[in-house]
C-alpha cells in the first residue's frame, strides 16, 4: 500500500510539474512574440511619424471636435492647478468637463471662486445613460475660461461622473481622464490623430501611461523627469514600461487590445453611448467598456479599430507603499476578472475574430490564471516538500530559468524605452532601473501576486470597494 501511494505522489508531481514547465514556456513565449512584433510595430510608427507637424491639426478644419472628461471627488489640494494645466492644452475644437463626484471637501467652492463660475438653468443636457441626479451645470463668465464646463452631482462613482460627462459633452470625441494625471501639452493632438487618418472606424486610442512619482510639476505641468527614489515606484516603472511599450503596441497592431487606461484614453462617443457607456458594477470599468464596445461593433458586423499612441502622453502617481499597491492590484485583478466572466461568450468564439479566439484566451490564460496558478503551485510544492518527494535540482533549475527569463523581459523593455522616446536621459537613471529589474523577481512580485489571488477571492465574496488610493502628490518645486 505504501509503494502505491509513494507511486501515485511521484506521477501527480511528475505530471504537475510538466504542466508547470509547458505553462512557463507558453507564456514566456507570448511575451517574446508580443516584444518582436512591439519593435517592428514602434519602428514603423516612429518612421511613419517622425516628421509629423502636430501643429497642422490645430489649424485643421477636419480636425474633430474633443470634449475632455475628468471625474474629481475630493481633489481640492490640486483641483485647480490641474483644471488650469487641461484648459492650456494645444486643441482649439475642445471643451474641459469637470465631473464633482459629490466631493466632501470645498472642491467645488474653489472651483466657483478660481473660475468665476455660474449656473447655468438651461444647459443643454442630453440624459441618453442613466446616472446619478445633477445638482447644477457650471460655466465660467470670464471669456478666458469658455472651454470649461463644470458639473455638479450627487456621488455615484468613477463610472457614474464619467457618463454624466458624456451626457454633458457637446462634441464628437471623449476623451477620458483622472484629473490628477498631468498631461502633455500635444497629447490631444496625437490621440485624434488615428481618427482623421484611418480607413476603418476608429472606436478608441490609448496611449503610454508614465510614472511621474519623484518628477518635478509646476502648475500642473511636468517640468523635470526623474527616476522614481522609492523602489515600489520604481518597479512599477518598469512594468508600465512592459505593458505598454512591448504589450498594448503589439496587440494594436494586431487589432487584439483590449484594454485603454482609464488614465487617458479617446473615444467615439456615439459608439460609446451606443454600448450603453460605462457600468457602474464593475471596478474595471475602463477594460470592460473598450470590450463592450468591440463586442457591439462585431455583432454589428461595423469594422472598427482600436488605435494606441507609444508617445509618452500622460504621467500619473503610482502607490507608494505596499498596502495602496496591494489594494491596487487586487482592484485591477477583480475588474480584468469581471470583465472576462461578463463577456464569456466571445472567449474561442469564431464571430468574434482576432478577439475572440486569440485576445481574450490569452487574457485568461496568461493575466488573470497567471497569478492563481503560480500561488497554488507554490503550495503543491511545500506539501511534496512536507511529504519528502521535493525533486530538489528540478526546483532550482527551474526557479533560475524564471528569474533569468524575469531580469532578461525587464532588460528588454529599459531598451524598448531607451530605442523609443527616452524619457530616463542619465546614466545613473538606466542603472537604477536594471538594478530594480535585479531585485523586482524577489521583493516586488510576490506582493503583487499575492494582491491577485486575494482579488479573486474577494471577487468570490462580493466584495466590490475600491479601496482608499491615497496619494503623495507631485513635487511643486525645483530641486
Amino acid at each position: 500500500m505504501h509503494e502505491l501511494i509513494t507511486e501515485y505522489v511521484r506521477d501527480t508531481a511528475v505530471f504537475f510539474n510538466s504542466l508547470i514547465l509547458y505553462y512557463a514556456i507558453g507564456i514566456s513565449s507570448s511575451y517574446l512574440i508580443l516584444a518582436l512584433i512591439s519593435a517592428l510595430a514602434m519602428r514603423s510608427y516612429k518612421k511613419k511619424n517622425s516628421f509629423i507637424d502636430y501643429r497642422s491639426i490645430l489649424s485643421s478644419p477636419l480636425a474633430p471636435s474633443v470634449s475632455l472628461i475628468a471625474p474629481a471627488y475630493n481633489e481640492s489640494l490640486t483641483i485647480v492647478d490641474n483644471v488650469r494645466s487641461l484648459l492650456t492644452l494645444h486643441y482649439n475644437n475642445c471643451e474641459v468637463i469637470i465631473v464633482n463626484d459629490g466631493s466632501k471637501d470645498n472642491s467645488m467652492q474653489l472651483l466657483i471662486e478660481a473660475y468665476e463660475l455660474e449656473k447655468i438653468e438651461d444647459f443643454p443636457l442630453q440624459s441618453r445613460i442613466a446616472t446619478k441626479p445633477i445638482r447644477g451645470v457650471y460655466k465660467a463668465k470670464n471669456p478666458a475660461f469658455h472651454k470649461l464646463v463644470v458639473v455638479d452631482k450627487e456621488n455615484g462613482g468613477k463610472a457614474d461622473a464619467l457618463n454624466v460627462g458624456i451626457n454633458v459633452s457637446q462634441n464628437k470625441l471623449i476623451a477620458c481622464i483622472d484629473v490628477d494625471c498631468v498631461l502633455e501639452p500635444d497629447s490631444l493632438l496625437k490621440l485624434v490623430k488615428p481618427f482623421m487618418e484611418e480607413e476603418r472606424k476608429v472606436i478608441a486610442t490609448g496611449g503610454v501611461i508614465r510614472i511621474a512619482n519623484s518628477c518635478e510639476v509646476e502648475d500642473g505641468r511636468l517640468i523635470k523627469v526623474h527616476v522614481p527614489k522609492s523602489f515600489i515606484a520604481r518597479v512599477q516603472v518598469l512594468e508600465y514600461f512592459r505593458a505598454f511599450l512591448m504589450g498594448r503596441m503589439a496587440w494594436a497592431h494586431m487589432d487584439g487590445l483590449l484594454l485603454i487606461s482609464g488614465a487617458f484614453g479617446m473615444f467615439d462617443k456615439e459608439t460609446v453611448i451606443r454600448a450603453g457607456g460605462y457600468n457602474h458594477d464593475t471596478v474595471g470599468e475602463d477594460m470592460e467598456l473598450l470590450v463592450r464596445m468591440r463586442r457591439h461593433m462585431y455583432e454589428e458586423r461595423i469594422p472598427c479599430k482600436v488605435a494606441f499612441i507609444p508617445d509618452p502622453l500622460c504621467w500619473t502617481e503610482a502607490p507608494q507603499t505596499w498596502k495602496v499597491l496591494k489594494r491596487q492590484r487586487n482592484r485591477w485583478t477583480r475588474g480584468t476578472a469581471e470583465t472576462l466572466l461578463l463577456h464569456r461568450k466571445m472567449i474561442l468564439n469564431a464571430k468574434y475574430g482576432f478577439l475572440g479566439l486569440v485576445s481574450l484566451p490569452a487574457w485568461v490564460l496568461f493575466e488573470w490564471l497567471a497569478p492563481l496558478i503560480e500561488f497554488f503551485g507554490v503550495l503543491f510544492f511545500l506539501c511534496l516538500v512536507a511529504l519528502g518527494y521535493a525533486n530538489w535540482p528540478y526546483f532550482f533549475s527551474f526557479l533560475a530559468l524564471v528569474y533569468t527569463f524575469a531580469i532578461m523581459n525587464s532588460v528588454f523593455a529599459i531598451l524598448f524605452e531607451e530605442r523609443s522616446y527616452q524619457q530616463y536621459k542619465r546614466p545613473r537613471h538606466m542603472l537604477h532601473l536594471v538594478v530594480t529589474a535585479l531585485l523586482e523577481p524577489l521583493l516586488y512580485h510576490p506582493v503583487t501576486t499575492w494582491a491577485a489571488v486575494k482579488g479573486n477571492y474577494d471577487l468570490l465574496t462580493g466584495k466590490k470597494s475600491w479601496g482608499e488610493m491615497t496619494r503623495a502628490g507631485f513635487a511643486q518645486k525645483k530641486v
